[in-house]
């Protein structure tokens, strides 16, 4: 998966389920995180707590191993930052406002 094709799928995640809602952003943040940074199993279950479908965590679970496999260190490293920039910029929670 490209760079740029992950933060894209990762931005209309976290523009269709903030909502303009503040309350939401550490969740949407630890996902980011777990998306980017964590290992398969605990962003799987990270998502499960939202959502149990098998179809969804079976997509998931690809997701994530395509982001293992296909990105490197240092693009993680950027998109990382550029996810705290959106997640701690005073706009981030009102995007649906």
């Amino acid at each position: 998966m490209k760079l740029a094709g992950a933060l894209v799928l990762l931005g209309a995640a976290l523009l269709l389920t903030s909502g303009g809602d503040c309350d939401v952003c550490p969740d949407i943040a630890k996902e980011a995180h777990l998306f980017l940074n964590g290992n398969v199993s605990d962003f799987v279950n990270f998502i499960k707590q939202y959502n149990s479908h098998p179809l969804l965590l079976k997509v998931a679970k690809e997701l994530k191993t395509c982001v293992n496999n296909k990105l490197t260190e240092d693009n993680k490293k950027h998109a990382t930052a550029l996810l705290v920039s959106l997640l701690t910029s005073s706009r981030s929670c009102a995007w649906a406002s």
